[in-house]
């Protein structure tokens, strides 16, 4: 199995200091949507892996973030693309569940669901933060921060230390992984 995990918010759609509250607040960064087509017609599974603490703090219903990820699943789609499964974590930073990122659950759950051992598979994680490199260093992926202006990346090259750094693929979008990896 050819395997990517992605990131939601700052690698395939643009974030929001305010959340991503709705489905019309959700837009795609340019290439992201192609980009996945492209995996896929290479023979790569997609999935999400994101962190989602609006619903806890009230901000969106549990429905809504159906609705904001059956738009994304929706507009994918729209690029003969296809995202398997979306796995989010609907807690706040202090409610102390396994599946916040840089916590492993999200990942855990992925292994189960496909029948992986993901150090031994080694997929490609694309994320824009911290938590999100945490995550793949933890669980052995291959890491590939985005730095576009849609998300944190800048900022978490900013913190990452000169080993960090050397573990990491730096790139501007997610068109760029495709480009680098196909």
């Amino acid at each position: 199995m050819k395997l990517i995990i992605l990131d939601r918010d700052g690698v395939i759609n643009k974030e929001s200091r305010d959340y991503i509250k709705t489905p019309e607040e959700w837009q795609a960064i340019p290439g992201s949507l192609e980009a996945i087509a492209k995996f896929n017609k290479a023979g790569y599974t997609i999935v999400v892996a994101t962190n989602q603490s609006g619903v806890a703090r009230g901000y969106f219903t549990l429905e809504t973030l159906e609705a904001i990820h059956n738009k994304l699943h929706n507009e994918v789609t729209k690029f003969d693309g296809k995202i398997q499964k979306i796995y989010f974590c609907p807690h706040g930073p202090n409610d102390g569940c396994n599946c916040r990122k840089p916590k492993t659950g999200l990942c855990e759950q992925i292994a189960a669901d496909l029948n992986v051992d993901l150090k031994t598979l080694q997929p490609f994680f694309v994320g824009d933060s911290m938590r999100d490199f945490e995550l793949a260093n933890a669980t052995g992926c291959k890491f590939f921060l985005v730095t576009g202006p849609y998300g944190d990346g800048m900022e978490t090259l900013h913190n990452l230390t000169a080993a960090q750094k050397s573990l990491i693929t730096v790139v501007e979008d997610l068109a760029a992984v495709a480009n680098h990896i196909l």
